[in-house]
């Protein structure tokens, strides 16, 4: 994470060196945070380089643009309605987004020509300037037309532009959607790994502001005037007094002072060892580093040098958190710190290296289900590095038809991880859960019960994690594969074939299709097709574990 957050922040330096503003005046970012996004580049899931490359890009956004964010994918798996405008354009927002982001959930479709439409509309596009920031690691699975969108957006819009990030999209299926983009004047990237999608972002959530024409030459002075010094502000930033300056990673805010004394426009944002001229005038300069800041009002007047010098009054705390000890840092680890005059606790991933406002930092670790807090107090101008400790074991879980046989690695695989002992009504607390093979799970010691589910297949297993043990469970189903064809029926349901007393057969599946696959429990089923005409054929199966059944109804 180190080296994404250098790489950022060269980047955004380098912008803000050409005077950067954002694109536009109201701008909506939308994330794909449908189930693919848990594909990994490089070793690293795409949802946790998206997250981490928002928050450093919008670190860098001037506090009185307007983002708003929207996610689609995020509450329910296989909805197209499921769209999210999460965090309204304001000002300021940064903060919320990146709290926001990573607390998604990744599990549904890409409906993203809705999300855009909606995005739009909500940026009044047809009355104001708006801008679209579209991130997908998807194509459209929603039937929605971005092509068609486009242009509809492009017409009837006042000044409205849809830039396009494909993160790890092929070429040929970047080409069919750039057409969003190339239909509103935006532009599409191709945003490959995650070195590509952090260029992306800078590109498209930070661009470069117009420039300003030339000023018509002075008139000729009647006397050469004296020569004015080459800079007339050469602050000096440090975290306690006495220390030695900050040059590298810390961030000058300068505005123009009101009347009143309160901040007006913003004049420039410069980075490390800034030295600059300024116009004569009532100023407020705004020294940042890390979550640290403090700032002094400054009158510039003609022909003077000005070195003011900001005291953060602050440290450095660096933390590892690790599973157990002596083990390796989670990279995914979040790393929430909650510091003296904090608004929001600012969340980090991985290592995590960042100066403080000096005082008690109260700083959270959480690795999967396993979390550690602790109070760490910290000096002005001191540095304190630490391990914390989750205290978990890990856990990888897969489903097998039968013990020693085939893994099951289609769709409808879950895992649900609830506590062994029962609580005084019979029921288990529910830990976590997942989806698909090869599930992991980080897990404080204590005793568990696994309940998988294959298609209609369902089993408990316990199990048991111990800090700092790598475990791999492996769950026997003992089940099988029903496939059924049943010409011209409208539904297909699967019944026990034994009857209770009542004489009823309980349900265990359907499906409105002439065709059903599904994994389930080795026994005796019988199956019902029936047709629009309300008739019905019945038939009878044995399904044995680990082989495949197949049965027509007709």
């Amino acid at each position: 994470m180190a080296g994404l957050l250098r790489s950022v922040a060269a980047a955004l330096l380098l912008l803000s060196m050409t005077s950067l503003g954002f694109a536009a005046n109201k701008v909506i970012i939308i994330l794909d945070a449908s189930g693919s996004m848990w594909a990994q580049i490089d070793g690293k899931p795409k949802l946790e380089i998206a997250r981490e490359s928002l928050r450093t890009v919008l670190q860098s956004v001037p506090a009185d643009d307007e983002i708003g964010f929207m996610a689609y994918g995020h509450r329910e798996k296989g909805s197209c309605e499921d769209i999210e405008l999460i965090v309204p354009p304001q000002a300021g927002s940064a903060s919320a987004i990146s709290a926001v982001a990573d607390s998604l959930k990744f599990l549904g479709k890409t409906p993203l020509t809705a999300a855009v439409k909606q995005a739009a509309e909500a940026l009044r596009y047809t009355e104001d300037k708006a801008t679209v920031v579209l991130i997908t690691d998807g194509l459209e699975t929603c039937e929605g037309d971005p092509c068609a969108l486009g242009k509809e957006l492009e017409a009837s819009g006042v000044d409205f532009t849809a830039d396009v990030v494909g993160f790890g999209l092929t070429a040929d299926e970047g080409k069919q959607i750039a057409c969003l983009a190339d239909n509103t004047g935006g532009k599409y990237i191709q945003a490959s790994d995650e070195k590509a999608l952090q260029e992306a972002l800078v590109e498209t959530v930070a661009a470069p502001a117009p420039v300003p024409e030339p000023a018509p030459a002075p008139a000729p002075a009647p006397a050469p005037e004296p020569a004015k010094p080459e800079f007339n502000l050469l602050p000096i930033l440090v975290l306690a007094e006495g220390g030695d300056p900050v040059t590298d990673g810390n961030a000058w805010e300068i505005y123009k002072a009101k009347s009143d004394g309160t901040r007006g426009d913003n004049v420039t944002t410069e980075y490390g060892a800034y030295k600059g001229s300024l116009e004569p005038g009532d100023y407020i300069i705004v020294a940042r580093d890390g979550e640290a800041k403090t700032e002094q009002k400054l009158k510039i007047e003609a022909g003077q040098v000005y070195s003011p010098l900001f005291t953060l009054n602050a440290g450095t705390l660096i933390i590892h958190p690790r599973p157990s000890a002596g083990a390796d840092v989670v990279d995914g680890a979040a790393v929430v710190v909650d510091y003296p005059g904090a608004d929001n606790p600012a969340t980090y991933y991985g290592t995590t290296k960042v100066v403080l406002p000096a005082g008690d930092e109260k700083v959270t670790v959480t690795i999967g289900q396993g979390v550690v807090s602790e109070t760490i107090p910290l000096a002005a101008g001191k540095t304190v590095e630490k391990d914390m400790i989750a205290g978990v074991g890990h856990v990888v879980v897969n489903a097998y038809y039968v013990a020693g046989g085939d893994k099951a690695d289609g769709s409808g695989i879950g895992f649900k991880v609830v506590k062994a002992k029962k609580k005084i009504d019979g029921t288990r607390q529910e830990v976590t859960y997942a989806y698909g093979p090869d599930s992991k799970f980080d897990l404080p010691p204590d005793d568990y019960v696994l309940i998988t589910t294959v298609d209609l297949a369902v089993v408990e297993q316990p199990f048991t994690v111990k800090v700092g043990e790598f475990d791999d469970v492996k769950v026997a189903m003992n089940a099988g594969v029903l496939a059924i064809t049943a010409p011209g029926a409208s539904k297909i349901e699967i019944f026990e074939a034994k009857k209770d007393i009542n004489g009823n057969r309980k349900s265990l599946g359907y499906a409105y299709d002439q065709k059903y696959q599904a994994a389930i429990a080795a026994g005796d089923y019988a199956v019902v097709s029936e047709k629009s005409d309300n008739s019905s054929k019945e038939g009878t199966v044995t399904v044995k574990a680990g082989e495949r059944a197949e049965l027509t109804v007709q």
